[in-house]
């Protein structure tokens, strides 16, 4: 008998691949939207367009700032992998679609502890009609969230952050 991988880890392991694209020196994303077991589309986190990365420019300004993990993004000059898979899908295709994430940190490899989508994205999920996040958090384990939780607790009352 073959033991084959659950579909989550499948789609989570085809993060981890899209993820290594990234430009961000700090910490780099991964995400892809999935309905009826079809990939609608992938994105990663990276400067937009025809901007330099910080890759390419060799330092990040969050990081210089010392800038804590889930604030200040106006700061960053990446667009996160979220983001670039939502303006890359068709919102029909996107209404109750699932989006995987996955995201390691850059001087370690290691996969970011306790990874959520920022707030700001969070709001693109929700408005994109995505109804699950599923976040990894070890080799095989992974997190499923569902966008309702966000919809009733809304950190923007409370502050909370992202990332």
């Amino acid at each position: 008998m073959i033991d084959r991988i659950d579909k989550h880890n499948y789609y989570l392991d085809i993060c981890e691949t899209i993820l290594e694209r990234g430009t961000c020196i700090r910490r780099n994303f991964a995400a892809i939207i999935v309905k009826n077991d079809e990939i609608i589309s992938t994105g990663y986190s990276g400067a937009p367009r025809g901007r330099v990365n910080c890759t390419d420019l060799g330092y990040c300004k969050r990081e210089e700032l010392k800038v804590p993990r889930g604030t200040r993004y106006e700061l960053c000059r990446s667009v996160h992998a979220e983001q670039n898979a939502i303006i890359s899908a068709r919102r029909q295709d996107m209404i109750g679609a699932t989006l995987y994430l996955v995201g390691k940190e850059v001087a370690t490899g290691n996969l970011v502890e306790n990874a959520s989508s920022c707030s700001l994205c969070k709001r693109l999920i929700i408005n994109s009609g995505i109804s699950e996040v599923i976040i990894r958090d070890t080799d095989k384990d992974y997190r499923v969230v569902s966008v309702d939780y966000w919809v009733i607790n809304d950190e923007s009352l409370s502050g909370d952050g992202g990332y």
